[in-house]
């Protein structure tokens, strides 16, 4: 396909529009049309709305039919790509004996303390040559496409030292250039402790502000900074010096906040601006409204307290005051190993207490906004990136009613089709 495209006759076409994210009461607008269409022109949406009156105003726009591909989506439901803000999809090594520890009762902290957990999967992909890992992430990344996944956030953080977290962030620079999915990048360097700085978590600090972070910076490896400030990982005033640095040398911040106790995470995301703070299990009240009153947005990962059988954040709480909340995958090999947009939605419709239209908000426009794009994507308006899904149903409505299974059958990236599941 030659990324001009037209999609006429849906039966909802769920433009979610919107050029920032959407908070509280506002993420419950879809902004639907029936009987929808859009247009794509060389990867950029040109016209939206009624099928009739998109292709009535053709000439008038200056656009001739005859060079676009045509997808008569009668009968189905079409929204915008979804955007999965939080993954760590660049990986070596599984830990599935680690699941099976959990089951029997194990803590996440239990597993780590002697030695599981995220420095299980540091070992292997130090070890991990970049060509295996290019090609595990081309096969996660066409697993994410399959569930209407057209834009992905991807951490490193499993090196923990300066050539692995080079190296992953090089894997998804190349990946994000060969694959159809678009990925941006984010530096986790502070994912965990390395060994050699048991106890002296500041060095480590240190090492990453002097000697990882200059060279990812200078060389444009990553858009963001993220750091798991957490009892007994980074204290929250260390989690504030690395990003505040961070920002210092051009990065955006994100921050692993209150995920496993109530630490103060969230406020200082809201102190220091951070685009996204995630997880928040424990998050406080406060810690809520400072979010919602500084425009952080609250990135919440249903999956992962599900497989660690963990209470919800409160994600209901959050839209009621007026939060703007986004809902990812957390895709990683301990804690959450599945890239299932599905499963998301389910665990927060049902859950979570989140209805099905802010849970497809929280997917696409505040997914977006979370990796600050809201600008280009997640929605579908004139000028956007051309980032489409199908449904084979109806209704949006379907996509947590037909639980755990994926009802997209096909997946348009800057006006191409890169999955169809109907042919």
């Amino acid at each position: 396909m030659s990324g001009n495209i037209i999609i006429k006759n849906a039966s909802q076409l769920v433009t979610c529009s919107g050029f920032k994210a959407k908070q509280g009461k506002e993420m419950s607008d879809l902004h639907i049309i029936d009987d929808g269409a859009v247009v794509i022109k060389e990867g950029i949406v040109k016209a939206v709305g009624k099928t009739e009156d998109v292709l009535n105003g053709f000439d008038d726009a200056d656009l001739n039919i005859a060079e676009f591909d045509i997808i008569d989506a009668a009968g189905k439901s079409v929204l915008p790509g979804f955007v999965d803000s939080h993954t760590h999809f660049v990986f070596s090594g599984y830990r599935a004996d680690e699941f099976s520890w959990r089951l029997r009762g194990d803590s996440y902290m239990e597993i780590m303390k002697r030695g599981g957990g995220i420095l299980n999967t540091v070992k292997a992909t130090r070890a991990a040559k970049k060509e295996e890992l290019i090609e595990t992430g081309i096969k996660r990344l066409d697993s994410m496409v399959s569930f209407g996944v057209t834009t992905v956030e991807g951490k490193s953080g499993y090196g923990l030292d300066h050539s692995t977290e080079i190296k992953q962030l090089e894997v998804m620079e190349e990946l994000n250039r060969d694959h159809p999915v678009d990925i941006v990048g984010t530096f986790l360097g502070a994912h965990a402790v390395p060994e050699d700085y048991k106890g002296r978590e500041d060095a480590f600090i240190d090492y990453l502000i002097s000697t990882v972070m200059p060279e990812i910076a200078d060389r444009n490896l990553a858009q963001f900074c993220d750091i798991f400030c957490e009892k007994n990982v980074f204290s929250v005033e260390q989690s504030r010096r690395l990003l505040l640095k961070a920002k210092e040398n051009g990065l955006k911040i994100k921050i692993h906040a209150d995920e496993i106790v109530q630490l103060g995470g969230a406020e200082l995301a809201a102190e220091i601006g951070a685009v996204s703070a995630d997880h928040l299990l424990q998050a406080s009240d406060k810690g809520i409204i400072d979010m919602a009153e500084a425009g952080v947005v609250a990135t919440l990962l249903p999956g992962t307290a599900f497989c660690l059988k963990e209470p919800y954040a409160r994600g209901r709480y959050m839209i009621d005051k007026n939060c703007a909340v986004a809902l990812a995958t957390d895709l990683n090999p301990g804690s959450c190993f599945t890239e299932s947009i599905p499963l998301i939605f389910a665990l927060a419709t049902l859950y979570m207490n989140i209805s099905i239209e802010e849970a497809i908000t929280a997917l696409t426009i505040n997914g977006a906004a979370a990796l600050d794009m809201a600008d280009t994507t997640g929605s579908l308006d004139v000028g956007k990136i051309g980032d489409v899904i199908i449904l084979e149903y109806p209704s949006y409505k379907f996509i947590p009613y037909h639980i755990g299974v994926s009802t997209v059958v096909k997946v348009i990236k800057k006006g191409k089709l890169i999955f169809d599941r109907e042919n």
